[in-house]
């Protein structure tokens, strides 16, 4: 995590010296390092929790981590307010804020203590005083482990519910908020609406993250299988109000077009950036606390093929987001989305019904023992 969270760093230091070259390699730099963070506070998440306190962490991470959409979103709107060019000036205050903020953040990273599991794995390798072969090959065995895991049923089903966080990532992300300010006919205001949209997501994240952390004994009773379900449904209505609402050329750039509703509103939106953000929440916290519970003897090797899977489809995402319009995307999101859903509701079911035969043997053995005393 500590290493990862340095290549963040140095990619927006990068901006303080705009040069093309230095973008594509900070930017595949930042890749790396994405790897290591993600795979690293999955694992950690996982072993500071247990089958009854991962969904509230997961929540409560989640929210953490996004409400830097909306501060910093924040803060952006109003540095970048009234301008039509970012000068030299507004520019290193911008980054010069975001460095800071990323250097404070590396500081808490190093001074995290060890999770227990870490503990007591640094005390079974002191107390055999000798390094096993296949200590030597951890590296290997992890890849092997990853591989092996990946072609299982169930990380084969959940891969489809990757693929869709991934497909909707790159598009709340990278398609969504650019078209609203390419849609000229939202007046005047569609540039400034840009940066709103991104506040609103990230209003919805943490919105999702708050109801599924810090309320999670109360939710946690429907089950991961209907929250997921309930960002599916949520989704839905955001793509189709989008559908209605923006232009089908609006990713291409600035368009003069409308859409079924004309003219398009702006407060239909930004309500759609908040319903983007907020399903969004209600996936990846059960993700992670399915992951973090599930597989948690595997957690290292089902968090990496997770960011694996979800960034291939983001980079498929990003790739032909800008050669098709925005009504075929809808489409591609619905159906990635249906897959997802269910297939995540099937491992789910396959899950509990597991736990349930486990409980039953469980309870069948200690009957057998207290009649045979």
């Amino acid at each position: 995590m500590f290493i990862g969270s340095i290549t963040y760093c140095l990619f927006m230091v990068s901006f303080l010296w705009p040069q093309t070259w230095l973008l594509y390699l900070a930017s595949a730099v930042l890749g790396v390092g994405a790897a290591l963070i993600w795979t690293g506070q999955g694992t950690y998440l996982s072993n500071c929790s247990d089958s009854s306190t991962i969904s509230r962490n997961s929540g409560v991470f989640w929210a953490m981590l996004q409400a830097s959409m909306f501060l910093g979103n924040l803060f952006v709107y109003f540095q970048f307010q009234g301008k039509t060019h970012i000068d030299l000036e507004t520019r290193q205050l911008v980054f010069g804020v975001l460095i800071a903020v990323a250097v404070v953040g590396i500081i808490f990273l190093a001074t995290l203590r060890q999770s227990s599991l870490q503990e007591r794995k640094s005390i079974e390798n002191i107390e055999k005083a000798e390094i096993s072969q296949s200590e030597k090959n951890a590296i290997t065995d992890a890849f092997k482990k990853a591989i092996k895991l990946f072609f299982t049923p169930r990380m084969l089903l959940l891969s489809l519910t990757f693929i869709y966080t991934g497909l909707e990532l790159s598009f709340f992300s990278g398609v969504y908020s650019p078209s609203i300010g390419f849609t000229l006919s939202l007046g005047e205001s569609s540039k400034q609406l840009v940066g709103l949209s991104g506040i609103c997501i990230g209003i919805g994240e943490v919105f999702g993250g708050i109801l599924f952390g810090l309320l999670g004994s109360k939710t946690k009773k429907f089950g991961r299988d209907a929250i997921s379900i309930l960002g599916f449904i949520v989704h839905v209505i955001s793509f189709i109000l989008i559908f209605l609402n923006l232009p089908d050329s609006a990713p291409f750039g600035d368009t003069k077009e409308t859409a079924f509703l004309n003219p398009p509103m702006a407060s239909l939106a930004l309500l759609c950036s908040f319903l983007l953000g907020f399903g969004d929440a209600c996936f990846n916290t059960q993700i992670y606390s399915m992951l973090g519970g599930v597989f948690a003897k595997n957690s290292a090797a089902a968090f990496a093929l997770f960011k694996f899977t979800q960034s291939v489809a983001a980079a498929a995402s990003f790739i032909y987001s800008s050669h098709i319009g925005l009504g075929v995307q809808m489409g591609i999101l619905i159906v990635t989305g249906v897959l997802g859903t269910a297939s995540f509701c099937v491992v789910e079911w396959s899950c509990r019904r597991e736990q349930a035969t486990n409980s039953v043997d469980v309870a069948a053995k200690l009957n057998a023992e207290v009649y045979s005393d």
